[in-house]
């Protein structure tokens, strides 16, 4: 999950220093011992923890009523090509059906693969390079035209179109059409615009893929949202964010950006054709604040029912919310990792010994405390695969004791290190943060503090968060301002070490623009790995590969974890059957949320 779909909140702009006590004091509220686990509350909620990995109010949903989000920031797009933010993957499965997508169940049930717009999985043949579907009957458009395979086809086709719907996940063009021979459909010469080779629709229910080669994950990147029906007659290219066309329980009724969407019910649907949805609101609104702040008051005031962002409450309502109502609370392990990353193209970081010095030098726990402590920011990480992807060991794989020996810095062993890079007295860095996120801020001020112990003199460069694609996504750039150190967080697109690592630790992955392996790693066993690792068929296999990955990438020493990410997320006190799901990083699955009064 790229960076832009960690990127929740649009805090106001305040005083790191002012966040770090705040988060202090939150941190101190505890909210984590469960001891008043699932008593719930007088007004209704269902208790502390009570929907995480777990499903909450489960038989008092009923049908009908307004589901209220707000949000603090709206989605990057709603054009199923285009959106990469989690909380719109999420989201859209209200207005977008795909052929399979992840289970409508808790925790680690929900990042299984059920059918959807398919009868069932695919048939898979030849050696893994082929995939058949079968479409579902009565399965129909908002204006209650079939849906075809054509429609799927097509909708698919759209990612190829980069210089019109940038913005989105490329895995599909990249597996499909690894020699990017085909130009997308608006600038296809077929006559039904329908010329990529590699998908093939024999009739209105078949479909069938032919990989040039096979890819082991290939039905994951077919549940993501990117891979919706569209219909040729519908899409308005650019602007089909605005008013994307449903194949889904619920249809755009106004949408007013960065301000409000509602959407109300598709008449057209059939709950016989959709074994997924249960379509219990009559409408959902959006409602956007520009203030975080603002946003957690009106859910503390019950004037709205969850947050669509699903980053966690911010410092100021998260605390009010854990000591006057923490029975609308949950506090999921999230999908996200924290950490710092170093390019190696910025002396000193070009050695691993340098890099070690900071791993080593810096205060783990300090860290954590900056992101929110032990219950809102999240366990010490040790290593760089978080826990929802197969493979992960935890705090149990932890290379450099960071939640262990040296979780508060280890300044003997960081001077050796300086001391085997040619650096015994330390040097000059600068670290680059967004300023758009106050607890990057918070975190990239408790790193100077503990690099200073050591020698290393860390200048902070705060850049503009809303261009990170062209300020640490050029490598150009990066060396240029010498940002030795960089500040960020990554969520996998789908739950396997590809959905996750592949953007950042492959040497393929390198681009000039929009680059996320910011590390700028070009080691030939992980390109290897990765190779091994999708035409690996069987799961034991691949969650192996998948470990391995993780402890190469550790023994480089490019990357600093902070946190395995936790989250403080509210649960309105009329929701219901709501549960935390691994499908979408541990945050609430909206897609069957309902509500206990409909009034």
């Amino acid at each position: 999950m790229t960076t832009q779909r960690t990127s929740g909140r649009r805090k106001q702009a305040m005083a790191a220093a002012a966040v770090v006590a705040a988060l202090l004091t939150t941190a101190a509220c505890g909210g984590g011992d469960g001891k008043d686990g699932d008593k719930g509350s007088t007004t209704g909620a269902a208790g502390f923890d009570a929907a995480n990995n777990k499903v909450a109010q489960a038989s008092l949903a009923k049908k009908g009523g307004t589901l209220r989000f707000g949000g603090a920031q709206d989605a990057d797009s709603w054009d199923t090509t285009r959106g990469y933010y989690g909380f719109m993957w999420n989201f859209a499965r209200y207005y977008s059906r795909q052929l399979v997508t992840n289970k409508p169940a808790p925790g680690k049930e929900g990042a299984q693969l059920t059918p959807d717009l398919a009868t069932g999985l695919a048939k898979v043949t030849d050696g893994g390079k082929t995939y058949t579907y079968t479409l579902r009957d009565g399965a129909t458009w908002e204006d209650g035209k079939p849906i075809t395979s054509k429609d799927i086809k097509y909708g698919i086709e759209r990612v190829w179109a980069q210089d019109v719907l940038s913005g989105g996940p490329v895995y599909l063009k990249d597996v499909l059409d690894p020699k990017g021979e085909y130009k997308g459909p608006y600038k296809d010469t077929s006559k039904d615009k329908l010329g990529l080779k590699a998908i093939q629709t024999p009739d209105d229910k078949t479909i069938v893929f032919k990989l040039p080669q096979a890819n082991s994950d290939f039905e994951e990147m077919l549940a993501l949202v990117s891979a919706s029906p569209v219909r040729q007659d519908k899409d308005t290219k650019s602007k089909y964010g605005l008013h994307p066309f449903s194949s889904g329980p619920y249809k755009f009724e106004s949408y007013s950006p960065g301000k409000d969407l509602t959407l109300v019910r598709n008449d057209q649907w059939k709950q016989a054709s959709d074994p997924i949805r249960k379509a219990y609101p009559d409408k959902i609104t959006i409602t956007f604040f520009s203030d975080a702040n603002q946003l957690d008051q009106r859910l503390i005031n019950g004037d709205l029912d969850l947050d669509i962002n699903q980053t966690g409450m911010s410092p100021q309502g998260r605390t009010t919310a854990l000591k006057q109502h923490k029975a609308n609370l949950d506090n999921p392990v999230s999908g996200y990792i924290r950490y710092a990353v170093f390019p190696q193209s910025v002396a000193p970081f070009n050695n691993v010994d340098c890099r070690k010095a900071v791993i080593l030098g810096a205060d783990h726990v300090s860290l954590q405390t900056a992101r929110g402590g032990p219950v809102a920011g999240g366990d010490i990480g040790t290593n760089m695969l978080p826990p929802s992807v197969p493979g992960a060991e935890g705090q149990k794989y932890d290379p450099y004791e960071l939640a262990g020996a040296n979780k508060n810095g280890n300044v003997a062993k960081a001077k050796e290190a300086l001391k085997a890079c040619g650096k015994p007295n330390g040097f000059k860095t600068t670290i680059a943060v967004r300023n758009n996120k106050p607890v990057e801020v918070a975190t990239a001020q408790s790193l100077q503090a503990s690099l200073k112990k050591i020698g290393i003199t860390a200048e902070i460069d705060q850049y503009d968060g809303s261009q990170t694609t062209g300020i640490i996504g050029s490598p150009a750039n990066v060396k240029k301002k010498g940002y030795g150190i960089i500040i960020m967080g990554w969520g996998a697109d789908f739950p396997s070490v590809q959905g996750f690592g592949l953007p950042l630790w492959n040497s393929k992955y390198i681009l000039d623009s929009g680059n996320s392996n910011y590390a700028l790693i070009k080691d030939k066993a992980i390109d290897g790995l990765f190779n091994n690792y999708v035409t690996t068929l069987d799961d034991a296999g691949k969650t192996k590969i998948a470990t391995d990955i993780n402890h190469k990438v550790m023994d480089g020493a490019y990357y600093l974890p902070f946190v395995f990410e936790k989250f403080i997320n509210w649960r309105g006190d009329n929701l219901a059957n709501v549960y935390t799901s691994d499908g979408y990083s541990g945050v609430y699955d909206f897609v069957n949320l309902g509500l206990k009064s409909t009034k």
